[in-house]
């Protein structure tokens, strides 16, 4: 606030200045203000008057925003008072107006108001600009002013109207700059592409983006029920069930409907909201309506089109393995080596059917692959090989060669190891290392109570394919000790050719 007492800034006299800054208030709005009427009433009574007024000049005329004794709203500026008023430091006070040569040609004087006393306390805004003045007038003069109480209350009056003025433009700032902030929100809204929402504790849909008449052509709901004519029918009770868990339960919502559009089609969509705190009663819901129509049908397609490639690699395996079969039958030599290739071919498919039903973007984990590698080892309810360690993903291309290692090791153990054995166990540890500043996997296949093992004189072809695939296609290495309950293996693997 400007300090009592000080005469208006310099720079703020000028008239277009002030002007500029008296419109900054809006004033018009506070013409017959219930607050400024109390002032104005009390001051006439503390200063013993029949009128006084809040006066505010403008450029043509005297505007009285609140007033108590006036039969009138507004006077010319060339007969105000406050006019000469707002242009001090202190209270302005003319005892009799008809011997002030200031005032005493003014109509206020000489006309049918026939003002003689007159006490203005300056009305001058927080930026220093002089606006008006808290006045009291009479029709009869007087011989000595207010008195040290009046003058003292007529200061405190006017500080008060100062700050209720203040405060009406400070409001008015607060809510303009609300409604810019609102509006750049709600025009951010209307241009993204997704469907934007809002809703209440109470299930109320207060608020959408444009997007939601562009893309439905229907009226906004207000209620979960009226969602109903644009949710594919199979879909509406379904979704409204999973969002009245959420809301019960103030929780993350995610669902995928199918939209009704205006030409009667309907296109897929994935709902989000999250709730506005983890309060049911109380939290507001926002969410997001997303177009994936093209997506899920491409994933549709492409889950087609996988079913039919695994269907038919399938097919391929089979026949490889039954030319294999054929083609070695009769000879004892040619019939291990064909058993042999076409257990590897099986591991392959295994390999082959695990990966098309990899997830592309999060690869998949590898516990899981030696599982499903693993199974034919087990019996029912039950198996010799446990697996365990960090959970590590690895990528499509990894899938193979990792199937033809682990293939390779658990045929040897079955033949002449742990797995071999009713009382034989295999435990495969998986950890996540670091070799030389970079990640590792480290893969240990340990067994333990089968019969006792010794290193193989020579690299049969299982043995040089394990090894030419861990260091060839995975860029790791393999070292083996045959303890004499069983064989220890460990393989390191880069984490980054894992991930391929």
């Amino acid at each position: 606030m400007w300090p009592t007492g000080t005469a208006p800034a310099q720079e703020f006299c000028s008239e277009d200045e002030r002007l500029l800054v008296l419109a900054s208030f809006d004033l018009g709005e506070l013409d017959g203000d219930p607050e400024l009427a109390r002032i104005t009433r009390f001051a006439a009574q503390l200063c013993n008057v029949p009128s006084a007024a809040v006066s505010l000049v403008e450029e043509q005329r005297q505007l009285f925003l609140a007033s108590e004794g006036f039969d009138v709203g507004e006077t010319p500026r060339s007969t105000s008072f406050c006019a000469h008023t707002m242009l001090g430091a202190d209270i302005l006070e003319v005892l009799d107006a008809t011997d002030d040569q200031r005032f005493a040609d003014f109509a206020l004087v000489t006309g049918d108001s026939h003002v003689r006393y007159y006490v203005g306390a300056p009305l001058i805004s927080s930026e220093g600009a002089p606006m008006g003045a808290l006045c009291i007038t009479d029709i009869e003069p007087r011989s000595k002013g207010l008195n040290e109480l009046q003058t003292e209350g007529l200061l405190v009056l006017a500080e008060a109207v100062r700050r209720r003025i203040e405060a009406h433009r400070y409001a008015n700032r607060t809510t303009l700059r609300l409604k810019a902030s609102a509006d750049r929100l709600q025009f951010m809204l209307d241009s993204v592409p997704d469907i934007a929402w809002s809703a209440s504790a109470d299930g109320q849909f207060d608020m959408f983006n444009a997007r939601w008449t562009e893309v439905t052509g229907m009226p906004k709901p207000k209620t979960v029920e009226e969602w109903r004519p644009v949710v594919h029918p199979d879909d509406f009770e379904p979704s409204v069930a999973k969002f009245g868990e959420a809301v019960a339960a103030a929780s993350h919502f995610e669902d995928e409907w199918r939209m009704r559009m205006p030409d009667g089609s309907y296109r897929w969509m994935l709902t989000r909201a999250v709730p506005s705190s983890d309060d049911p009663e109380t939290a507001r819901w926002f969410g997001t309506i997303t177009d994936i129509d093209e997506r899920y049908r491409l994933s549709e397609e492409r889950e087609l089109l996988a079913g039919e490639l695994a269907h038919r690699i399938k097919n391929v395996f089979s026949v490889i393995t039954g030319l294999i079969t054929m083609n070695a039958r009769g000879d004892a030599n040619r019939e291990a080596f064909g058993r042999e290739l076409a257990d590897n071919i099986l591991a392959l498919s295994k390999a082959q059917d695990f990966a098309l039903r990899m997830d592309t973007t999060n690869g998949e984990n590898l516990q899981d692959l030696l599982t499903v590698l693993m199974a034919p080892y087990g019996n029912a309810g039950s198996s010799p090989v446990s697996i365990h360690g960090d959970e590590v993903t690895f990528g499509r291309r990894a899938a193979t060669p990792l199937a033809l290692i682990f293939h390779e090791m658990a045929t040897n153990s079955a033949k002449y190891g742990a797995l071999g054995t009713s009382e034989g166990k295999v435990s495969i540890g998986i950890a996540l290392e670091t070799a030389q500043d970079k990640g590792v996997i480290s893969i240990t296949w340990h067994e333990a109570g089968g019969p006792p093992v010794k290193a193989p004189e020579g690299e049969g072809f299982g043995s040089r394919l394990m090894r030419m695939t861990i260091t060839n296609q995975l860029g790791g290495t393999v070292t083996r000790d045959w303890h004499e309950d069983g064989l220890v293996a460990k393989i390191i693997i880069p984490q980054e050719r894992l991930a391929q």
